[in-house]
C-alpha cells in the first residue's frame, strides 16, 4: 500500500481520533491522558516483520501507519510517531538514545536499541522541575508518563524505579517492574535525532539473532496490566501472571489481534495474512518441539 499524501493537520486529527481524544492545551494532565491512550490504543507489535514488510524509522511514515492504518510498531515507530503528535500539539519533546538490557545490567553496546522521549516545561506542585519521562515503546512497561526524578514510581498495578547514574554512556536508568519481560533500560540525557537509530532498526528487524525476528509479538498496556501475544500464546500480566492460552487456529489468532490489540491488519492482503499465519504457526510448532525434547 502506498503512503497517503502528506497532510499534517489530517494526520493529527486522525491520530487523535484513534486515541479517542480531543485536542487540548499542553499540561501535565493532558500529557498523561495522551500517554495512556497511546499505549491502550496503539499496540507495540512486530507483526510487520513476520508479514515480510520493511519499516524504516521515518517519523512521517510511522505517523501515517498509526493514524490511518491502525498499526503500531516497536519503539522507533510508536515513540517516533508519538513525538510528532506531541510536537504538533505544542509540547516541548526531545528524543534520546536508550538501551534495553537483561539481568547483567546496562551496557554501552545496548545504547541505540531503544528510543526514549522526554517532555519538558510542564511543572506541577509535586514535580516542579517539569520534565517527564515518556515511553510508549517498551511494550509491557509504562502506562503513563513518569516524572524524571530518582525514586520509586507507582504506575497502575506496577512499580518502577528511576535512578540518576554516571555510566559514561547513560545518565538515567529505569528498573522494570518485577514481572517485566526485561530487567531495565538505561538512557542518555543528551537529545538526539531519529536518524541515529537507522542502522539499529535494520539490525533488529532483519538479524536472525534478533528477538524481533524470532517471535511475532503484540503487547498492549492498560490500567489492569499488559496483554501479551507471543507467537500463538496469549496472556495477561497484572499483579501476577494470568493464565496463558494457545490460539490454535488462524481465525482465533486474527480475532485476538483485532479484539484484544485493535490490530485488524486491514492493510494486509489475504495472501500476506496467510503468509504471516504460516510463519507464526511454523515458529510455534518449532518451539513446541524444543519443549518435547
Amino acid at each position: 500500500m502506498t503512503d497517503l499524501p502528506d497532510d499534517p493537520s489530517a494526520d493529527v486529527a486522525a491520530y487523535l481520533g484513534r486515541l479517542g481524544l480531543d485536542q487540548e492545551p499542553p499540561s501535565a494532565g493532558a500529557l498523561s491522558r495522551l500517554h495512556r491512550a497511546q499505549v491502550e490504543r496503539v499496540p507495540y507489535e512486530t507483526l510487520w516483520i513476520h508479514a515480510g514488510d520493511v519499516w524504516d524509522v521515518d517519523v512521517d511514515s510511522s505517523v501515517r501507519r498509526v493514524a490511518h492504518r491502525r498499526r503500531g510498531g516497536y519503539c522507533f515507530h510508536v515513540n517516533g510517531a508519538f513525538s510528532r503528535l506531541l510536537g504538533a500539539l505544542g509540547y516541548d519533546v526531545t528524543l534520546h538514545a536508550g538501551g534495553v538490557h537483561g539481568p547483567d545490567g546496562p551496557t554501552a553496546a545496548a545504547i541505540e536499541n531503544h528510543l526514549v522521549l522526554l517532555v519538558h516545561g510542564l511543572p506541577t506542585d509535586d514535580h516542579p522541575d517539569g520534565t517527564w519521562y515518556v515511553d510508549a515503546g517498551l511494550g509491557d512497561a509504562l502506562h503513563g508518563p513518569l516524572p524524571l526524578r530518582a525514586g520509586v514510581h507507582t504506575d497502575g498495578v506496577f512499580e518502577f524505579r528511576l535512578d540518576r547514574v554516571e555510566l559514561g554512556f547513560a545518565d538515567w536508568h529505569l528498573h522494570h517492574h518485577a514481572l517485566g519481560s526485561f530487567a531495565g533500560m538505561a538512557f542518555e540525557a543528551t537529545p538526539t535525532t531519529i536518524e541515529r537509530f537507522t542502522a539499529r532498526n535494520h539490525e533488529l528487524a532483519t538479524s536472525p539473532t534478533s528477538t524481533f525476528t524470532r517471535t511475532a509479538t503484540a503487547q498492549r498496556r492498560d490500567a489492569s496490566g499488559v496483554h501479551v501475544l507471543r507467537g500463538q500464546v496469549l496472556s495477561h500480566v497484572g499483579r501476577d501472571v494470568g493464565d496463558a492460552r494457545t490460539l490454535e487456529t488462524r481465525d482465533e489468532w486474527f480475532d485476538a489481534l483485532r479484539e484484544v490489540f485493535d490490530l485488524p491488519l486491514d492493510d494486509l492482503t489475504t495472501e500476506r495474512r496467510d503468509h504471516l499465519w504460516a510463519r507464526v504457526h511454523a515458529t510455534h510448532g518449532a518451539w513446541l518441539a524444543t519443549r518435547d525434547t
